[in-house]
């Protein structure tokens, strides 16, 4: 049996500060993160021929990169005590898109974080 992954890609504007880090990051900076989600399944809906809509994806990860956008990272309380690395951010993303898509026809596999071109997590569940 065959499987579909798509993949959307958004963005979002945010500072943050890297603990314990010994160096630049460690003051306040930002970034414009890339983010993309990818998700994959292996029916596709009869009357339309897609896995999903990518309008509902994108309207999902845009959700949850609100929640992000043109905040301070550290002071949300799912960072409290916790430096907000590009890692960490990935793993979040996942968790919340997890959530909003838990019990539909896809999988998420996996988000990635890229807070300058060339420089990206990616955070993926076992």
């Amino acid at each position: 049996m065959g499987v579909w992954r798509l993949r959307v890609h958004s963005s979002f504007a945010a500072a943050h500060q890297i603990l314990h880090y010994g160096g630049p990051c460690e003051a306040l900076h930002g970034h414009n993160f890339a983010v993309t989600v990818e998700v994959e399944g292996n029916v596709l809906d009869p009357k339309t021929g897609m896995l999903m809509d990518f309008k509902i994806l994108k309207g999902h990860l845009a959700a949850v990169l609100a929640e992000l956008d043109h905040t301070h990272i550290n002071t949300l309380p799912q960072f409290a005590g916790h430096s907000p690395s590009s890692e960490r951010l990935a793993q979040y993303i996942f968790q919340c898109l997890a959530r909003r898509l838990e019990g539909g026809t896809v999988r998420l596999v996996g988000v990635r974080v890229a807070e300058s071109p060339g420089s990206e997590a990616e955070y993926r569940e076992g």
